[in-house]
């Protein structure tokens, strides 16, 4: 049994090594697709003995992808981009399942690193070399339409969904989507396709979550709504649709739809991991309206499914303190900077909390930790925080 990493790349060159680093010693074969780099990428492709294929960019991941597929030999076929990496501990968990014979495709859950919204999301990126998988849609292309129809009539086969992070992927970060552009192009791309398809559920989802981010919100709403109409039973799609809905009631201060919104998908038989960007958000709603045993549900129900959530700490401890539970809050503070020691907010909040308890020393200890971080990151909170010490007599 071998597998094969598929992958195209355009000026690639800073990322592709880890993300060649993390597949290695898992894959037989690695087939690099070059859509028309002008740095270094190639070379580095080839340095891990890759074999290298080149294509026209047509504003079609799908083109793409479906092209590169055509190169790849493997009996299984593991799909990355240049700013993913694959987790290692999650290996012998894809070997157990590529070694039997029932299923064609592996669904893998992927952290999207750095993402203020949805911290995970389930990815069709590993299947079995069939002649009749195949990528559609230009952006986000996936292989679920066509997967749809080998299932109708090869009825033997089943989909597994491993529920352990398996992708780390850091190409959400907002520093990156800046410089890359990929808003701008996303919307072109997109735009393009529903033309043509107006009622397709998953580009309604992807394109009305990007006007909802990016301000359009009553448009994205709109595309959002008319997703849910055509979305039939297929609940991940369903799941993303009431989920950004509930994030365009919130930008429309619409507290009781988003709340709505966020609490149907949440009922929804999808990954438990999906769920936390939901359960975080009305936890968030909760907090906002005063309600905060109901807050403080929903950020445990977090931390119930993935107790490795520095945010989840975080809310849980800006709820504590805020129902007077210092002690409490302190624990959740000091939990959310041990898993990000980077944590600016958690310190000065931690720094609240341990002032209200009387911790003097320890409390300057932690503002002055706080003040220390922001000054790299943002400067100006760092001289306010310092400013209202003074004021205070610190």
């Amino acid at each position: 049994m071998t597998t094969s990493l598929c992958i195209i790349v355009k000026n690639e060159e800073i990322a592709l090594p880890q993300c060649l680093n993390s597949v290695k010693d898992v894959v037989e074969e690695i087939v690099v697709l070059d859509t028309g780099s002008s740095d270094r990428t190639v070379e580095v492709a080839r340095q891990f003995g890759a074999k290298i294929y080149h294509f026209n960019w047509c504003n079609d991941f799908s083109a793409a992808r479906n092209e590169a597929l055509k190169h790849v030999t493997g009996d299984w076929v593991l799909v990355l981009d240049a700013d993913e990496i694959l987790v290692p501990e999650i290996i012998p968990n894809l070997q157990q399942a590529m070694d039997g014979d029932r299923f064609l495709v592996i669904n893998l859950l992927r952290q999207e690193v750095g993402a203020v919204q949805s911290p995970y999301s389930l990815v069709s990126r590993l299947f079995r070399r069939h002649q009749d998988i195949y990528f559609a849609r230009p952006y986000h292309a996936m292989i679920d339409d066509s997967v749809t129809e080998i299932l109708r009539r090869e009825t033997h086969w089943q989909i597994a969904n491993l529920d352990r992070v398996a992708i780390l992927h850091y190409g959400y970060q907002q520093q990156q989507i800046a410089q890359k552009d990929k808003f701008v192009q996303a919307e072109k791309i997109m735009s393009g396709f529903l033309a043509s398809h107006p009622d397709d559920p998953y580009v309604c989802s992807k394109l009305g979550a990007l006007y909802v981010q990016t301000g359009k919100v009553v448009p994205g709403i709109e595309l959002l709504e008319r997703g849910l109409k055509s979305a039939a039973n297929n609940e991940e799609i369903l799941y993303e649709l009431h989920y950004h809905l509930g994030l365009a009631y919130s930008y429309e201060r619409q507290i009781s739809l988003a709340i709505a919104s966020y609490q149907t998908a949440a009922q929804l038989n999808v990954s438990s991991f999906l769920k936390i960007g939901a359960y975080n958000n009305l936890g968030n709603l909760w907090q906002k309206i005063g309600n905060l045993p109901q807050a403080k549900s929903n950020y445990l129900k977090v931390l119930q499914i993935d107790p490795n959530f520095a945010l989840g700490y975080y809310n849980l401890g800006i709820t504590l303190k805020a129902m007077g539970q210092f002690v409490e809050a302190i624990a959740a503070y000091e939990r959310a900077i041990q898993l990000n020691p980077e944590y600016a907010q958690a310190y000065q909040n931690l720094g609240v909390a341990l002032l209200k308890l009387g911790q003097v020393r320890e409390s300057l200890a932690a503002f002055q930790q706080a003040i220390a971080l922001y000054e790299s990151s943002n400067p100006a909170v760092a001289r306010q925080l310092s400013q209202k010490l003074q004021e205070m007599g610190f």
